[in-house]
Formats: structure tokens, sequence, C-alpha cells
């Protein structure tokens, strides 16, 4: 232990037991800083002041702690759901962080006799049954319609005792007459079938169709036999509703029963959880968990963190969960599943692809409401991700375009703050070259265009972007060697067969994840060098071709060529233009010359 912590600090780490626990800090002002959790509680705590971190925010808290406390729990387990609980309610400083500010749907199954059932925001502890709740509105809506048009209850907030029925104050109601109750108001339907369905309707919503199907079969049969064919035709169509909701939610096999799913996405500064549970094969409940890193998280802590909030909003008690690495702390009565392939490898995919989803439309609305914020996250990431030693603001991209080195041009785009700059878009014919000289071609270029940004004090790149492999890329490094920009400007260069990225000096290239945001924006760059230079280079080699056959006229300059291409834009309409058309643009002279020769040569 350094000596830069006070003696305090340092009796308390040495009275520390070496048993599961959580610890606290706390600064002078007793502001709580930091909860978490650990094996020892010893060794734990005395890691924070022993070792060097790397995270900045990291070594700030532990300079401000001043005190600790901690609570001794009798094993690990213990001690993340203690964590768990503490961190929510407390919402330490430096602690992860729950995005968690909507307000979820339940499916409530009214406490009342004839109970009723409809969908609430609000969780009363009035001996109601809550199921939920639910992040899809759209999957509560599909269950609450399955469920009405198969079990006609009642809507009314009547006091439904038997003393008042039994004295005539209710009339049945539009409901009654269109179908949609049965009217126990009036005794029109017994408690112990609306119970009955009441208990069915309690199974499909913990998911157990099966359960449902089976009963309503067997009335539907009993019915028959008693040829209450009415009555059979009914239960029919409630089998037929049920069985076609049962289709459309099943994502696995449904073998694949009361189970936990769960993924995780993360970067430096952010997670994302994404949850499934599963009932028969169908997704029951779904949701996402964002997580906001303050130090230094694991993936494993962040992910341990979420299965206790999940499993704990939603009650679940499923043996098996779905995850893409087993924790180190077990729950109890629990197995870890992390599958490699098959129905649950399934699952565990499905569930990271709702996890990127659910980020990229969280960066979709900050890039709309917070812009600056969206592209400061963008230019740290790429900084990060490129070994930057400052953020690339600005971007110049490279990559040249020829015919057997004929018509020889180049390419730069420009990027500011991670988007196209069209207007600081530049193209270079090649002066210096003969022949398909990709490198020389590059090197030419490169010098040219960074003699004139240092000569002219122009905006200098944070980072340039060659289009090609090692080659183009040590081409470039030798025009800026001698210009003196290497170690002032970073380069790299990408490949296009494995979107490989290469580094000057470096022989092993950089592969970046394809869904990667850095690489979409590299991509992005060298797709628009390429797109630019193409167009530049048939434009090119169009004008200089009908160039070519206008030398052929006596008569006629490479200026009155020119005029002709602008205004006709091809060698076609030129051929076909009346000789009125040309009078207008080169006069009529030299018009006749041009009209007269593509008679004569057709």
């Amino acid at each position: 232990m350094t000596d830069d912590f006070s003696e305090h600090i340092r009796s308390i780490i040495k009275s520390l037991p070496e048993t599961p626990g959580v610890y606290q800090y706390f600064d002078n002002e007793g502001q709580l800083l930091y909860v978490g959790k650990a094996k020892s509680l010893k060794k734990r705590v005395t890691s924070y002041f022993t070792k060097e971190h790397d995270n900045a925010r990291l070594r700030i808290m532990v300079r401000k702690i001043a005190s600790i406390k901690t609570i001794k729990v009798n094993t690990e387990l213990d001690a993340l759901l203690l964590e768990n609980n503490l961190i929510k309610s407390l919402k330490p400083r430096y602690n992860v962080n729950l995005r968690d500010d909507k307000t979820y749907p339940w499916i409530i199954i009214k406490h009342e006799r004839f109970p009723r059932l409809f969908y609430t925001r609000k969780h009363i502890k009035d001996g109601s049954e809550y199921f939920g709740p639910y992040a899809s509105g759209k999957l509560m809506h599909t269950l609450l319609d399955l469920l009405r048009a198969t079990y006609p209850l009642r809507t009314c907030s009547l006091d439904l005792r038997q003393e008042n029925i039994d004295k005539g104050k209710f009339r049945p109601c539009l409901e009654f007459h269109i179908g949609k109750c049965k009217a126990p108001c009036v005794n029109k339907q017994s408690e112990e079938e609306y119970n009955n369905n009441i208990k069915e309707i309690r199974q499909i919503i913990k998911g157990d169709i099966g359960f449902a199907l089976r009963d309503l079969k067997q009335q539907m049969n009993e019915a028959a036999e008693k040829l209450a064919f009415e009555k059979a035709g009914e239960l029919k169509t409630k089998i037929e509703l049920l069985s076609a909701y049962q289709s459309k939610s099943t994502v696995v096999h449904p073998s694949i029963t009361n189970t936990d799913v769960l993924n995780i996405l993360s970067d430096e500064q952010q997670a994302w959880v994404h949850y499934f549970h599963i009932i028969n094969g169908a997704i029951i409940n779904a949701q996402t968990l964002e997580l906001r890193k303050k130090i230094n998280e694991t993936d494993e802590d962040l992910l341990l963190f979420a299965m206790v909030e999940f499993r704990n909003r939603f009650k679940s008690s499923s043996r098996e969960i779905i995850v893409p690495f087993a924790p180190t702390i077990a729950l109890p009565d629990t197995e870890y599943i992390v599958p490699k392939i098959g129905d649950k490898k399934h699952l565990l995919d499905l569930c990271y692809k709702n996890a990127l989803a659910h980020k990229e439309e969280r960066e979709k609305q900050i890039a709309l409401t917070d812009p600056e914020r969206h592209t400061e996250r963008i230019m740290s990431q790429m900084m990060k991700d490129l070994r930057l030693t400052e953020q690339p603001r600005r971007i110049e991209g490279f990559d040249n375009s020829n015919i057997q080195g004929s018509y020889a041009v180049s390419a730069m785009p420009v990027f500011i703050d991670g988007k196209p700059a069209k207007k600081e878009y530049r193209h270079f014919n090649v002066k210096t070259v003969e022949g398909p000289d990709d490198f020389k071609t590059m090197e030419e270029v490169i010098f040219r265009r960074y003699s004139r940004v240092l000569e002219e004090n122009l905006p200098m790149p944070q980072l340039i972007v060659i289009d090609g492999g090692k080659g183009q890329l040590g081409a470039a490094v030798d025009s800026l060697r001698k210009l003196n920009l290497m170690g002032k400007v970073a380069v790299i260069g990408i490949a296009k067969r494995l979107e490989e990225i290469y580094f000057p000096g470096d022989p092993l290239p950089l592969y970046l994840d394809k869904r990667s945001e850095t690489l979409r924006i590299i991509q992005h760059i060298r797709d628009e060098a390429h797109r630019f230079g193409i167009t530049h280079h048939r434009n090119k080699r169009s004008r200089e071709t009908f160039r070519s056959e206008l030398s052929e006229i006596k008569g006629i300059s490479d200026k009155t060529a020119e005029k002709l291409l602008l205004e006709l834009k091809s060698v076609k309409n030129i051929k076909e233009a009346p000789i009125e058309e040309l009078e207008k643009v080169i006069g009529r002279a030299k018009a006749k010359l041009v009209f007269e020769y593509f008679r004569q040569t057709q």
C-alpha cells in the first residue's frame, strides 16, 4: 500500500475479514461513492489501494475514499443480492447506473368477485394478481385481445356481491348483447364457470397454453357426446384461436420451457443486457436493460447484476439460464447453459440482436436530441479502436482509378465528425506517373495534397485513410516522411478482401468487429473515395476520348471541344445534333466543320 492513504484506511483494511460480503466507500463529507461485492472482503478492498488502475475514474474515486463500511454475509450469492439492492436503492456515484425510466404495463386479474382482466401501469398491493411487466405493449395487447375473444368476461366495475344480484340491481349491458360478456350480473353465468375461465386465463398468461388446450378439448368432446353441438362449436373456436396464437409465438422447439435467456453487448461506457423468458418455446417476457458503467465493471459483473434484476422483476423461478458465458456465482437451484449450436444457441443469438437493436435505437435518439454527445462518443470510440492520440475530427481518404494506366485520377473525400463534408472533396489528375503504377500514383497524390496543406496553412486531418493494403500505405508513408509529417498525422490502410486495417510498420493487420461503428465509418470513407474517383475518371475519359475524335477535324481546338462536351454531354448527342444546335454553341463556321465530319464518317 502506498503512502497516499491515511492511517484510518490502513487500520480498516487490516481488520477486514477473509469472508464474503459487501463493502461501501465514502468520501470526507460522508457521501457514498461505491458499493461492491467480494468473495473475500480483505483481498478485494486491499486491491483498490495496491494496484495501478488504468481507468481514470477509478483512480479519482480511490483518491476520494475517506472511510469504508462492510457488511458480512454467508455466501458470495448473498453478497451479489445485497449489492444489487444497495445499488438500486442508494445509487452510489461510481456504480453502474441502471437506466430504466419507463413504467412498463402489467396485466391484472382484479381481486374481486367475478374478476376483471385489464392492463395497468400501477402496481397496487390490493390482493390482485399482476403479470409482467411487458416491455412490448404490442405483445401485451395481442394477448389481451386473444383472452377476451376466447373467454367472455365482464368489463364493468359493478359491485357483484350476491345480495346485489339477487335484489335485481343490475341489467344486462351492450357487452352481453354482442356476446362479449355472459352477464353474471343477472345470474346468466355461474361463479364456478366464470372462475374456471379465470383459471385457464391465468395458465395462458403464464405461458402454459397446452394446459388450456387440453382442458378445452376435453370440454368439447364432452359437449359433443351430449349432443350439445352449439357449445362444442364455441369450444372449437376457442381451441383454434389459442392454437393460432401458440404457433405464432413459438420461436424454438416447445420442449424448451421455463427458461431464462440473457445476452450482453458492451462498450467502454455502457452495456445492454437483453432478457427472454421462455415457456413452451414461446417468448413470454422480453426486456432490455441499459447499464451505464462508472468505473471498471466487467461483463460478468453486469450480466449478474442484470440477471438478479430480471429474475426479481419477472418473479422467475427458471432452473435453466442460457448465457453467453458461465458466471462464477451460481444462483440456487439453477444451471447455466452456454450453447454452441441448436435452438438454444438460436435464442442466445436472438437475444444479442435485440440488445444491439436497443443500442442502435438509443443512439439514434441521442443523435437527434444531443448530436454533440453522439459525435463525442463516436470520435472517442474511433480514437480507441485505431490507437490514435487524438480524436479523428477530420479524416481524409484516398483512392486511385485508371484503366491500364490511362486517364489516371485520384479522389479525396473528407469526413468531419464522422460525416461526409462534400464541399471539401477534391480530385487529382495524375501528372508524373506513366502506366498502371498504383503505388507511385498514391505517392504523388499524397505529396501534392499535403505540400499544399503546409504551404497554404490548410486544416490538417487527424487521420488519413488509404484505400489499399501494405503497398499503397507504404507509398503514402514515403511521401509523408518527405514532408516530415510522420508522427504528426495518423495514417492507415484498409484492404478490401477481409476489411483488415493496416498501420505503418506493423506487419499484422487489425480486424475490427463487422458491426463496429469505427469500421462502418472507414468503409464509408473508402466507398466515397471509390465513388467520387470513378465519377471523375469516367468524366475525364469521356472528355479525352471526345477530344481525340474531334482532333481529327481541322479547325477544332481543345477549347472548342470542351464547349461542346459541356453543353451536349456525350459523343452520341454531338453526332445526332442538328447543325442549328451546334451553331448556338460554337458558331456557324465551326459547327459546319463538325456536322460535315460526322456525316462523312457515318
